[in-house]
């Protein structure tokens, strides 16, 4: 279990240094320029993504190793999935053609404030799936009519 925890641990803080270095490229020495571009976008996509990932295999190595997937957590998966592609489609909403700042040959697409505004929100709901399925996971069912797995049932007799 150490290993998968290990691993999952080293894909989200691999995601934080993605998504930071999309948002603020001057960090690693990047020209930045002007507002948001496309390849910032996609960077930033990328990391969240990778955070999402080890989230989701750190949450299932540390709580529900063997144990099956319930609806709910399925719902978790799809809400996260669901919250990456709306952050994608506002935040590439000028390439795909349907943004308010079109590219021309002399401007490039930009991330406008409610293309920004979705694209958070987009981020949002996708944490929101990680917390439903750390939450709503399978419960460990007790022992039948209460009794332990180390007792022996009373019409037995111990064997010698």
């Amino acid at each position: 279990m150490e290993r998968y925890t290990e691993a999952s641990i080293t894909i989200g803080v691999l995601g934080v240094v993605v998504t930071l270095i999309g948002l603020f490229p001057g960090l690693v020495g990047l020209e930045a320029a002007p507002g948001v571009g496309v390849l910032q976008v996609i960077v930033i996509l990328g990391g969240f993504s990778l955070l999402f990932l080890g989230a989701y295999i750190f949450v299932h190595q540390a709580f529900y190793k063997g144990m099956k997937r319930t609806l709910a957590q399925d719902i978790g998966i799809r809400l996260t999935l669901t919250g990456l592609v709306i952050a994608a489609a506002a935040g590439l909403a000028d390439v795909l053609g349907f943004g308010s700042h079109p590219p021309t040959p002399s401007t490039r697409p930009l991330l406008g404030k409610l293309q920004a505004a979705v694209f958070v929100g987009g981020f949002l709901i996708a944490s929101s799936g990680v917390v439903f399925y750390a939450l709503f996971g399978p419960r460990e069912e007790p022992p039948p009519d209460g009794a332990d797995d180390d007792t022996l049932p009373l019409d037995r007799p111990p064997e010698n």
